[in-house]
C-alpha cells in the first residue's frame, strides 16, 4: 500500500507560478495584454482576461497600468519605440560610413523587425482601431511614425548633401520607404491572397524592394 504524500508537498506544483519577482510582471502583463490585443482588438480586449492569461489578480495590474490604453502605449515602447532607439543608435555606429551604408544597415533591422509578431499585432491595431482612440493616435503618431521619419530623413539628407542621392525633400523619401516595407510586410502575412509572394521570401522581397528604392535615390 502506498504511502500518502505529505501534506506540504501539494503546494509546492502551484506556488512556483504565483511566486514571480515583482520586476518581472509588467513583462507579463504586457506579454498577456499583447496576446489579448492579437486576439480580440483593442476594443475587444479585457483587463479581467489579460490578468488570467497573465497569472496575475486583476488588481495587480493597476499597480503598474491605470487602464488597457496605458498597456498599448508601453508595448508600443517596448516594441516599436526601441526599434527606433535601434536605428539611431546604428546610424552612431556608422558615423564615418556613407548615406547609402547608413540607410542599408537601418533597413537590415527595420526589415526584420516589421516582420515580427510585435509589429503586425500593432500596425493592425493601428490601421484597424487606432482612429477610434484619437489620444493613442496622437501619441503613436508622435513616437512612432514621425520619429521614424525623421531618422530616415536625417540620413537621405546627409546623402543629398554628399552627393549620393538626388536633390528631393528627405521627408519624402523617409515617406516612401515607410509605405514600402510596411505595405510588404502585410502582403507578406498575407501571402494566400498574393500568389506572386508565395514562393518570395521575406528576405527576397525585402531586397527587391530596397534596390528599387536605392535606384530612385541615386542621382
Amino acid at each position: 500500500m502506498h504511502s500518502a504524500a505529505p501534506a506540504s508537498a501539494a503546494p509546492d506544483t502551484v506556488e512556483p507560478r504565483r511566486r514571480r519577482a515583482p520586476e518581472e510582471r509588467p513583462r507579463q502583463i504586457l506579454d498577456a495584454a499583447f496576446h489579448e490585443f492579437a486576439e480580440h482588438g483593442l476594443a475587444g480586449a479585457r483587463l479581467d482576461d489579460i490578468a488570467k492569461r497573465a497569472n496575475v489578480a486583476k488588481g495587480t495590474i493597476y499597480l503598474y497600468f491605470p487602464n488597457k490604453e496605458e498597456l498599448f502605449r508601453e508595448m508600443v515602447r517596448k516594441s516599436m519605440v526601441e526599434a527606433l532607439d535601434r536605428n539611431e543608435a546604428i546610424i552612431a555606429q556608422h558615423a564615418d560610413a556613407s548615406a547609402i551604408e547608413q540607410l542599408t544597415a537601418i533597413f537590415e533591422a527595420w526589415w526584420k523587425f516589421i516582420r515580427s509578431d510585435r509589429f503586425v499585432v500593432v500596425q493592425r491595431l493601428v490601421i484597424g482601431e487606432l482612429h477610434n482612440f484619437p489620444d493613442l493616435m496622437q501619441f503613436y503618431s508622435d513616437e512612432v511614425i514621425m520619429r521614424g521619419r525623421r531618422v530616415i530623413s536625417s540620413v537621405v539628407a546627409r546623402g543629398i548633401e554628399r552627393g549620393e542621392f538626388r536633390k528631393l525633400d528627405p521627408d519624402v523619401a523617409a515617406r516612401m520607404l515607410s509605405a514600402l516595407g510596411v505595405s510588404h510586410s502585410i502582403w507578406c502575412s498575407r501571402r494566400s491572397c498574393f500568389p506572386a509572394l508565395l514562393t518570395t521570401t521575406d528576405e527576397e522581397l525585402g531586397l527587391q524592394f530596397f534596390d528599387f528604392y536605392l535606384h530612385a535615390l541615386r542621382p
